[in-house]
């Protein structure tokens, strides 16, 4: 049931929205000193809500809305949602699998590449540490495109660049052209820029609140099994010929070209089905946000609020460890392997493809889950001790020659490791709405790329100079500690409780105020009152 009146007082500089969804403003009522009105006070830290009974008189309107509709009613925001979604969402999908799938291509074949290329080990492992390092500076300009240029825009760039650095790399198919491999890489790597902080802003803006967790964990699905099929493939399309140099680089131009055509055919997709918005906003929480203006909008603002948010900060660097833990495993995993399997090249890919697999149905299950309980704190506690116990009997079952245990550990250890990537999105946007939940997934995959690129090296170093044994062993560390920092996050559920407030207060007036304890910002009021608490089941 939605309530049957829902209004904003917009702060100057914040356009109302637009459309049959927009908010009505009342600026001849003050809601708190109205003799009409019980407010009860019902906050949630960012929003102030107060529920007026509608039994009784109501305030008047405004002159100029009494012509548009009878007096006394008022109608609440309209929500609805749309086929189109389904159509962005798998778009949006498929050109992430294709920029996941060029990052761990050359990995999972690094003695391959090594010896097409001439290079040593540790300069394949940089193409995929490059995806890394190109993320943390260009984030914040990325985020601010994003949150000041719109969906669409960010969408184009990522799926451009990404068609641009696979042409770029066929131009590489040659011993001596190791460098246009790697600027080919860097393109890509600049791509997924504008890619991994996308699934949570496309799945508030598009999608209900049934179905939004579950929408982010099918776009994080998506990139998953790109770098599922980039373990399956490159193996398959690339066999070891190291007596045949010239076949050797056909068989990498074949994969090169492919990539490249099918990037092209999705850019094409992406210009003509990707749209900013839906003309209606499909839920209650993304009808009360104000219509950003340039006026309104301040994107240091917005970043001051979110790094002053302790509980996100936390998740930063809790959510960093565990993503960054998966990409160092992922980039290392071939590394790990033919240690203690010499020519398991093609079954190592498999490994890696089982691990990803495995991940992805974690990370559905964990979507739906999430839809269906709203535990996003006690769900991210679980999964992180799971993905603990994971990679400790991983570790320790790596060198026990027998490969098809290693298939089972790894399996469980990315069901967990993998399934944890929508439930960290998810919940670090619960507690920071109603900041652009572009801008909260940005900030985690920025600190989960720094984290991975610090994990790698060391990880790297560790397996190389020592043993695969050590190299995990120091990611097992890591990953306790990601649990402590995760169990003192305060959740406060604070968009799943605006969604619920108002459909809870049917037959009473929901209307959103300023705050009197802090100015507002960014068109957004903030309120130091802490009320809201996570549901649990």
């Amino acid at each position: 049931m939605v309530a049957s009146d829902l209004r904003e007082h917009q702060p100057h500089g914040c356009a109302s929205p637009e459309g049959e969804g927009s908010l009505e403003a009342d600026s001849n009522k003050d809601p708190i000193h109205s003799n009409e009105s019980t407010p009860l006070n019902s906050t949630n830290n960012d929003l102030q809500v107060h529920v007026a009974e509608t039994r009784g008189a109501e305030p008047e309107p405004p002159a100029d809305e009494s012509q548009a509709m009878l007096s006394g009613q008022h109608e609440s925001p309209q929500v609805k949602l749309y086929w189109r979604r389904f159509v962005v969402l798998t778009v949006f999908s498929l050109y992430s699998l294709v920029n996941a799938f060029q990052w761990i291509q050359y990995s999972i074949i690094t003695n391959i590449f090594t010896h097409f290329y001439q290079v040593t080990n540790d300069k394949i492992d940089w193409l995929s540490v490059v995806y890394m390092v190109a993320y943390v500076p260009l984030i914040f300009p990325a985020t601010w495109l994003l949150d000041t240029k719109g969906l669409r825009i960010t969408a184009l760039l990522g799926a451009g660049l990404n068609c641009a650095g696979a042409w770029i790399r066929c131009a590489s198919i040659r011993p001596d052209l190791f460098a246009v491999t790697a600027v080919a890489q860097t393109v890509a790597a600049v791509s997924q820029i504008f890619i991994l902080g996308l699934p949570s802003r496309i799945a508030a803006v598009w999608f209900g609140p049934k179905e939004v967790s579950t929408a982010c964990s099918v776009m994080v699905l998506g990139n998953q099994l790109g770098v599922a099929i980039g373990f399956l493939l490159p193996p398959v399309l690339v066999p070891n010929t190291q007596d045949d140099l010239e076949l050797m680089g056909h068989n990498i131009g074949i994969m090169f070209y492919g990539t490249a055509a099918v990037a092209t055919l999705l850019f094409v997709m992406t210009i003509f089905v990707f749209q900013e918005k839906p003309p209606l906003p499909p839920s209650q929480s993304q009808a009360v946000l104000p219509a950003w203006t340039p006026e309104g909008y301040s994107y240091r603002q917005s970043m001051k609020n979110l790094f002053k948010n302790i509980p996100f900060v936390l998740l930063i660097i809790s959510y960093g460890i565990m993503t960054g833990a998966f990409y160092s495993l992922s980039t290392l995993l071939n590394q790990m392997i033919m240690t203690h399997y010499a020519d398991e090249e093609v079954n190592a890919g498999r490994i890696g493809l089982t691990l990803v697999i495995a991940g992805m149905v974690g990370s559905v299950i964990c979507g739906l889950w999430l839809d269906y309980t709203k535990t996003f704190k006690q769900t991210t506690v679980a999964v992180y001790v799971l993905s603990f116990i994971g990679m400790v009997v991983f570790t320790f079952t790596l060198n026990l020659d027998n490969i098809y245990i290693i298939f089972g550990t790894g399996g469980i250890l990315g069901f967990f490791m993998t399934g944890y990537l929508p439930v960290g999105f998810e919940f670090g946007v619960e507690i920071t709405y109603p900041e652009p939940e572009g801008t909260s997934s940005g900030i985690l995959n920025a600190c989960a790329q720094l984290f991975g690129i610090v994990f790698t090296l060391i990880q790297g170093s560790l397996t190389t100079n020592y043993s695969p044994l050590v190299g995990n062993i120091f990611l097992c560390a890591w990953i306790f500690l990601g649990i402590i920092l995760t169990a003192l996050i305060r959740s406060e559920l604070k968009r799943h409780n605006v969604n619920m407030g108002i459909m809870k207060n049917g037959g009473q007036s929901v209307v959103l105020i300023e705050s009197p304890q802090e100015p507002h910002a960014n068109g957004i009021v903030h309120s130091s009152t802490d009320t809201s608490r996570e549901t649990s089941i």
